[in-house]
């Protein structure tokens, strides 16, 4: 495994990560103990970083990452979120009592003093203007109930209004070989500034896998059957935003050049990994092997210049028009 600085912070972070939105809910159905014994073998592979949010499953992914901790004795940063259990989602929920109060609550579902990182969880665009909102978590960082904070963003735009707050240490956003657009102005800045970058959704919620097909059906608690159109919550969050037939298709040209010793999911992880300002990547798993699968990109070769431009191409031709300028 591999390990990068997230940004300031002074974690450094396996550069393939967690994502525990899968084990909390909205991807079908999986037990706790299946969700035990994935997190156990992300440990077991060097994996130190675990996202999680604190309206996953309502709580229970962060109880599983705390039973996790209890159960392990190496050292592992846990990222949580805050801000979706403010309802209705909008720019003046955001303040201290309801601010204060979901991190509480997040404090006692990880069985902790104090959170390693949170991250504003894709807040209203109109939030990025009220610095009161991150001087509320400027206090929260000297009452010492979190460590550090920063974003959890859906658009670049709102990752260039966050980082020019300066106690902001981290981004998440979705980047992946369909969601190409942070890799230019916001990567440059983000490295100026010497800001962590999570990607999400690294592997466009499973089509960059190449598993599926137009046949592949979802369990109806599963956003990828529940929130195409975006009638749940943001369209960019399943299968980043691309029409499922389209995102087959571009796997189709991507087949060809995934290595012969790697798989697609593999070969879709290691080229986010070929961006240095990218600190880590964070795919779910709800099983063991998904997560030996998953982190065994980070032994993988670099891709060499013709497989990065062909990638490039793909992406011009059949993604760009559908996602580049709407995130």
């Amino acid at each position: 495994m591999e390990y990068r600085e997230l940004g300031r912070t002074g974690y450094k972070v396996s550069v393939v990560s967690f994502g525990a939105w899968a084990i909390g809910g909205s991807w079908g159905q999986v037990s706790d103990e299946d969700s035990m014994a994935a997190l156990h073998a992300a440990v077991d592979q060097g994996i130190n970083f675990f996202d999680t949010a604190d309206v996953y499953g309502d709580g229970r992914s962060e109880r599983l990452l705390a039973r996790l901790r209890r159960e392990r004795s190496e050292e592992i940063f846990i990222a949580t979120k805050a801000g979706k259990r403010i309802k209705p989602q909008v720019a003046a929920g955001y303040n201290r009592e309801n601010l204060t109060a979901s991190i509480e609550r997040s404090l006692k579902n990880l069985g902790t003093e104090a959170i390693d990182l949170v991250q504003l969880h894709s807040p209203p665009w109109e939030v990025y203007y009220l610095p009161e909102v991150f001087g509320i978590l400027d206090d929260l960082v000297r009452a010492g109930k979190i460590r550090h904070y920063g974003v959890s963003v859906k658009k670049v735009e709102e990752a260039l209004k966050a980082i020019k707050y300066p106690n902001v240490r981290t981004v998440q956003i979705i980047f992946n070989m369909f969601r190409q657009r942070p890799a230019g102005l916001f990567f440059q800045i983000a490295g100026e500034r010497q800001i962590g970058i999570l990607a999400r959704v690294p592997l466009a919620s499973g089509l960059l896998t190449g598993k599926m097909s137009a046949q592949t059906t979802f369990e109806e608690e599963d956003h990828r059957a529940f929130n195409r159109r975006g009638e749940a919550f943001d369209r960019g969050e399943t299968f980043a935003g691309v029409d499922y037939k389209t995102g087959l298709q571009a796997v189709e040209e991507l087949r060809p050049l995934v290595p012969a010793s790697a798989s697609m999911a593999q070969f879709a992880l290691r080229w986010i990994l070929m961006f240095d300002a990218v600190s880590c990547a964070i795919p779910g798993a709800k099983h063991p092997q998904q997560v030996r699968d998953n982190a065994a990109a980070a032994d993988l070769p670099p891709l060499e210049d013709a497989v990065m431009d062909r990638i490039s191409g793909i992406y011009d031709r059949w993604i760009r028009e559908q996602v580049h300028q709407r995130w």
